[in-house]
């Protein structure tokens, strides 16, 4: 078994290792009040919340959600990037921002 060992995050390459989005895939409603998360799933949690509410922006007619859909495609690319350079202070930041949207 292989495991590896960065700065704030632990990799295990071992076969039996846990899925790291089992949490959106085992439970639909999200993540259940209580558990233990860390930032980046609640980050993920709110990335596919949001893709859903832009799905809903584009769906208006006339164009109309045009507006509201290109600035939450906007925040979901950067969310994405912070969390590809694993940018706390930014996945904080995007977390918070995605948080609110409705």
């Amino acid at each position: 078994m292989l495991k590896l060992v960065y700065p704030l995050v632990s990799i295990d390459m071992s076969p039996e290792s846990n899925d790291p989005l089992d949490f959106i895939n085992n439970n639909p409603s999200g993540i259940p009040p209580g558990q233990q998360s860390d930032l980046v799933q609640l980050l993920l949690y709110q990335i596919i919340r949001v893709k859903e509410l832009i799905k809903y922006y584009d769906s208006i007619p006339n164009g109309a959600g045009q507006l509201g859909s290109s600035i939450l495609n906007e925040l979901v690319s950067e969310a994405y990037t912070s969390l590809v350079n694993y940018d706390i202070v930014l996945m904080q930041k995007y977390y918070d921002l995605l948080l609110n949207c409705d």
